[in-house]
């Protein structure tokens, strides 16, 4: 079936793969891992690069990135290109992937777009020829004006069935990116997402985390405590 049929939704973040696929130093690397182009630009690019031993096929796809009821959404689209969409690389060897912005109306807000470059395995014979992926990198793009205004987070609890559900609204122009999320309720219970990344929350848009299954009885008196780290410093907030 073609991609072209469906609406993506995952939960993303810079770089994922499937736990089937965590080799200790991955063959294909992939720099920068955020790419920003301020306006009137257009064009960025990112380098692909064969670390192993043996040549190694990626696949190179570009989907807007929205978000819908506090999760992300993946949407094929025409408005961005990446070129090319298919690579082979030999090993040792750097690669240039552009990314162009296609769309003839300037950018009035803050666009989002994430570039998934995926390393496709050998095909083994005798097997299925569905295509599998080894390693997935997926890459947030933003095409930014000047001015307009930074990120303005809330905060909100709520229940989602049986379970506690932190969500972050923003209502300024611009995202902002999540790191060592903790969540203190108003009886002193934690709930903490850990020292690595939470997710982003792009601008006029919400996203949920889901608080984690360790911190029972959470939620209990509402929000007390809030503190993280972003891509604009620390963020300490009491709703």
């Amino acid at each position: 079936m073609s991609i072209k049929s469906y609406i993506i939704r995952a939960s993303l973040t810079a770089l994922f793969a499937s736990p089937c696929a965590m080799p200790q130093a991955a063959s294909l690397q992939v720099a920068p891992v955020l790419v920003e182009v301020p306006a009137p630009g257009a064009t960025s690019t990112l380098k692909l690069r064969n670390e192993g031993t043996k040549p190694l096929d990626a696949q190179i796809r570009i989907f807007q990135w929205t978000q819908v009821d506090g999760e992300d959404v993946l949407t094929p689209t025409n408005d961005v290109a990446a070129s090319p969409p298919a690579a082979s690389l030999r090993p040792s060897t750097d690669y240039t992937v552009r990314v162009v912005r296609t769309k003839k109306e300037p950018v009035v807000n803050e666009e989002a777009y994430r570039l998934l470059i995926d390393e496709l395995p050998a095909p083994v014979t005798g097997q299925s020829s569905a295509v599998s992926i080894a390693l997935r990198y997926s890459i947030p793009v933003f095409f930014t004006i000047a001015g307009g205004a930074g990120p303005k987070l809330s905060w909100e609890l709520q229940q989602r069935g049986n379970r506690p559900v932190i969500v972050a609204s923003n209502a300024g122009d611009r995202r902002i990116r999540l790191a060592k999320l903790k969540v203190t309720d108003r009886k002193g219970g934690i709930a903490n997402f850990g020292d690595g990344l939470a997710g982003y929350v792009l601008g006029h848009a919400s996203m949920s985390f889901p608080v984690p299954a360790n911190a029972k009885g959470f939620g209990a008196g509402g929000l007390a405590s809030i503190s993280a780290q972003s891509d604009l410093g620390p963020i300490d907030v009491r709703p």
